[in-house]
């Protein structure tokens, strides 16, 4: 392990978005006399009759939700982007704008409204895995849609306004600012070097194993090397992959078990159910080939030092770069140890 970066501040280069995030080890030696979140102890029944989500029970909308075993969709009552906009556009001077349209869907991971991820099994993981899958493929077939956001905001601290098991899939006309820019990173690197980006990534971390949390024989979790939430982490394939529609049955299996993993990791972390919002970013659904891509699977959980101190992107991250305190190496090692 390079010992400078452990002991002094230095910048790490995003390769996927081709941003800097400031790194400061010897900050995370100071006292901490900064705000404490509380910690919930609630206890949640497996099933409960005032939640919208889940089984049995009626929607905001009227709508009953069916008795439902494994994973459960349905398009969100309160849509961020709508389908039936008109197509209109500003561009007046400085001010431009453009519509947008898109069709966004809730998923329920489990009818359980006491588990995680954590805490549910692989094999329930993987339908969730398999339900994902299959909301990729049918929304990219739609003519306006070309890209398919899924992601999952974990905990009251990230914004989660219920706690029963449920992910979220935005899709929409156009590419979202992150996607866009990790599009023309991954796209650069594949024009110049004929291989996915994240392949090679994924070879030099394998041979490294300084930020390595688990592997099986398809998939490995890592702290990425430009990590910039304490704890952050992603899954991705050994393989290039230019989506989840590219999965084997095996390796749906194994990409659930790595999910497995890294959230009851977590969970240990700091004894409490840890929160997190988590994305996969893969190709668009634009009708080109797309083999640039390499899809992946990040991990942004807001946990700093303990269940009730929370990472806060303020003042130099808002005006300056992202910032941490704790090297990418030492979450690793704390997260394998768990």
């Amino acid at each position: 392990m390079h010992t400078d970066l452990q002991d002094y501040s230095h910048k790490r280069y995003n390769i996927l978005t081709g941003e800097w995030v400031l790194v400061s080890p010897h900050r995370a030696k100071r006292p901490w006399q900064g705000q404490q979140e509380s910690l919930s102890k609630e206890v949640r029944p497996s099933h409960d009759e005032s939640c919208y989500l889940c089984a049995g029970n009626t929607r905001i909308n009227g709508e009953i939700n069916p008795d439902y075993k494994g994973a459960f969709v349905f398009t969100n009552d309160f849509a961020a982007l709508q389908n039936d906009s008109p197509t209109f556009s500003l561009n007046e001077g400085l001010l431009q704008a453009q519509s947008e349209t898109g069709i966004c869907k809730v998923i329920c991971f489990s009818p359980d409204h006491s588990k995680s991820l954590a805490e549910m099994s692989v094999e329930a993981i993987e339908k969730v895995v398999d339900t994902w899958k299959q909301e990729y493929e049918t929304l990219g077939k739609e003519e306006t849609i070309n890209y398919v956001q899924i992601f999952e905001n974990k905990g009251a601290v990230m914004g989660c306004s219920n706690p029963h098991p449920h992910g979220q899939i935005w899709s929409q006309s156009s590419l979202p600012n992150e996607v866009f820019k990790k599009d023309a990173k991954q796209l650069e690197y594949y024009t110049k070097n004929n291989s996915t980006i994240l392949e090679d990534y994924v070879q030099q971390e394998l041979g490294l194993k300084e930020r390595i949390i688990f592997e099986n024989d398809a998939f490995v979790v890592l702290v990425p090397f430009w990590a910039v939430w304490p704890f952050e982490a992603m899954i991705l394939p050994k393989k290039a992959q230019k989506s989840i529609s590219c999965l084997s049955v095996e390796e749906g299996k194994q990409f659930a078990e790595a999910i497995s993993v890294l959230t009851q990791a977590y969970d240990k972390l700091f004894n409490c159910s840890f929160p997190y919002s988590s994305g996969i970013h893969q190709a668009p659904t634009n009708g080109e080939d797309n083999k640039h891509w390499h899809w992946h699977m990040s991990f942004y959980p807001p946990l700093l030092r303990s269940a009730t101190v929370k990472k806060f992107m303020v003042g130099y991250e808002m005006f300056g770069s992202p910032q941490r305190d704790i090297t990418a190496e030492i979450a690793a090692k704390r997260l394998r140890e768990l």
